[in-house]
């Protein structure tokens, strides 16, 4: 399992005024609960928080970097902010490029450049046609990007392929998850060693009134098919410890009494 930490995003109040303050407190306390918590790496986005989001996100990454190893998932929609975050990461662990859509013309800019910084990259199994509404056009394109990856160089394991996950509330939405768990099954076969699979977990309860019910039952459903990672709350414990033991009854967790716990420690 791959948990990358949502937390570190200029859309919540607290890191706003953060970000936007150059006040790197409680930024990186944010940073180090999420490492304790389990957090394969922190995903970083500047949001609104400043005009400026290149210097803001390069502030961001080498805040996070004085207090911790735990790698980067630079996040953002501008090519030139996710260039000012990588230029800024140094970290022989790597890190992670949040996101590229499965446009051919996207995937032959964002490769290149994270293949020259030796950083993995998530893909979209969306294109400017918009998102998808069969397991097919998923599959397709999940294609797609697997047969640029291998052009570019890229080793299926630094590829994370996220199949978009819609709000469940949303008119037409609900078969969705269906779609989305029988085509992880598929694009996990692609490629030895798999592709990684990822989601924005909490897209799928937004704007539901249950929201945590949501998130982890969706969560141990797609695990059992293939998902090995997720954008998510890592400070959710209940949603962590539902992760764990669903890959545990699949046999990716050794039983025991204490199977959380020594679940744990191994993050």
């Amino acid at each position: 399992m791959i948990p990358i930490g949502e937390r570190i995003n200029g859309m919540f109040l607290d890191m706003k005024k953060a970000i936007a303050d150059k006040d790197k407190k409680p930024v990186q306390e944010l940073a180090l609960r999420q490492k304790k918590a389990g957090a394969a790496y922190l995903d970083c986005n500047v949001g609104t928080a400043s005009d400026d989001q290149e210097a803001a996100m390069r502030w961001l990454v080498e805040t996070i970097q004085e207090a911790t190893d735990t790698p980067i998932a630079i996040d953002s929609q501008k090519l030139n902010v996710i260039k000012a975050g990588l230029e800024a990461v140094d970290n022989l662990k790597g890190c992670l490029v949040n996101s590229c859509s499965g446009d051919e013309e996207k995937l032959d800019v964002y490769l290149p450049v994270c293949v020259e910084k030796n950083a993995s990259l998530i893909v979209l199994t969306m294109t400017k046609e918009g998102v998808p509404q069969s397991v097919e056009e998923r599959v397709e394109i999940a294609a797609t990007i697997i047969g640029k990856a291998a052009e570019y160089g890229m080793e299926s394991a630094r590829l994370f392929i996220d199949p978009i996950i819609l709000p469940i509330n949303v008119p037409g939405a609900q078969a969705q998850p269906g779609f989305i768990m029988d085509a992880l099954s598929q694009i996990r076969i692609m490629t030895d060693p798999p592709v990684h699979i990822t989601c924005g977990l909490s897209n799928i309860s937004q704007g539901t009134k249950e929201r945590s019910i949501i998130n982890r039952t969706f969560l141990a459903m797609a695990a059992a098919v293939g998902m090995d990672s997720a954008i998510l709350d890592v400070l959710d414990t209940d949603l962590m410890d539902a992760w764990i033991t669903a890959e545990m009854i699949i046999n990716k967790q050794i039983y025991s009494d204490f199977f959380l716990k020594a679940a744990r420690m191994n993050m």
